[in-house]
C-alpha cells in the first residue's frame, strides 16, 4: 500500500483527500484494484477458452445480447444477455482496447469507491449499455464491454467534476472514442452516399457507449451526492432504483418492436 501511495500523483492524492472528506461512506483505500484486476482476469479466460477450436462461435452465441432474446414468444428468454455481453469480444484488438482502458481508469477510480461499488458501477453500465441496444437497434447482435467502459468514464467525469479535479483531459476522452465511429462513417458515405450503412459497417455499437455513459454518469452523481455514513441507505436505495428504471425500459422495445 505504501508503495502504491508513494507512486501516486499530486493530483490523485488531493482528489483522494477531497473524496475522503466529511465521514464518507466509501474509505479511500490504496490498496490493490481487486475488483478491476478479477474483471480483466474474468474476461481474459473467457477470451483464452473463445481461442479453442470450435468454442468462440459457442461462447459468443451463448453470451451475446440480442434484444429478440428478451422476448419469450421468439423461442427463448435469456434476460442474463444484458450483463454476460461484457465477457465475449469479438477479437484481440477489441478485448485489448476495452482490458486496458478499465485497467487505467479502474485503478484510479476503484480505490475512490470501493470494491463493491465499483462492480456495482461496472454491471450498471453493462446493463445500461445493452439496454440502450435494445432500445435504438434492437436487432443488432453486440459484444463487448465498450458499455461498461463508457460508464467508468462517465462516472469518473462526474466525480471528478464533484471533487474539484481537472476533467478535461477525461471529457476529451470521451469525445474522442464517441464521436470516431461517426467520423470514420461520415467520411465513408462521401463515396457511397448512405451514413447509416456506413456507420453499421464501422462496426462499433454507438449505442452501448452511449447507455453506458449515460448509466455511469447517473451512478457517479449518486455516489458523489451519498458520500456520508448516514446516507449509505440512500445510496443503495438510488442504485436499485436506476436498475429499475433501466429494468422498466426495456418494455419499450417489446412494444414498440416485437
Amino acid at each position: 500500500m505504501a508503495q502504491q501511495r508513494a507512486t501516486e500523483t499530486p493530483a490523485q492524492k488531493k482528489a483522494e483527500r477531497r473524496w475522503a472528506s466529511s465521514r464518507p461512506v466509501v474509505a479511500v483505500s490504496s490498496g490493490r484494484p481487486v475488483a478491476t484486476l478479477a474483471i480483466i482476469a474474468i474476461t481474459g479466460l473467457v477470451y483464452i477458452i473463445g481461442l479453442v477450436p470450435g468454442l468462440e462461435p459457442l461462447l459468443s452465441n451463448a453470451l451475446l445480447f440480442y434484444g429478440p432474446y428478451l422476448v419469450p414468444q421468439f423461442g427463448a428468454f435469456e434476460p442474463w444477455r444484458l450483463l454476460t455481453v461484457s465477457l465475449v469480444h469479438s477479437g484481440f484488438f477489441h478485448i485489448g482496447l476495452n482490458m486496458l482502458a478499465l485497467w487505467f481508469i479502474g485503478r484510479n477510480l476503484e480505490p475512490l469507491l470501493g470494491r463493491w461499488r465499483f462492480v456495482a458501477l461496472y454491471v450498471l453500465g453493462t446493463l445500461g449499455g445493452s439496454v440502450a441496444v435494445a432500445l435504438i437497434a434492437p436487432l443488432t447482435p453486440v459484444v463487448g464491454a465498450s458499455g461498461a467502459i463508457f460508464a467508468l468514464f462517465g462516472a469518473l467525469l462526474v466525480i471528478g467534476r464533484h471533487i474539484g479535479a481537472d476533467i478535461r483531459v477525461i471529457a476529451v476522452l470521451i469525445g474522442i472514442n464517441f464521436a470516431w465511429p461517426f467520423v470514420v462513417a461520415l467520411i465513408s458515405s462521401i463515396t457511397t452516399g448512405d451514413f447509416v450503412a456506413a456507420l453499421n459497417d464501422v462496426g462499433v455499437s454507438w449505442q452501448a457507449h452511449l447507455g453506458g455513459l449515460v448509466t455511469g454518469a447517473a451512478v457517479g452523481f449518486i455516489y458523489a451526492r451519498t458520500r456520508l455514513a448516514r446516507q449509505k441507505a440512500l445510496q443503495i436505495g438510488s442504485l436499485v432504483a436506476v436498475t429499475l428504471v433501466l429494468l422498466g425500459l426495456l418494455v419499450v422495445p417489446v412494444v414498440v418492436y416485437y
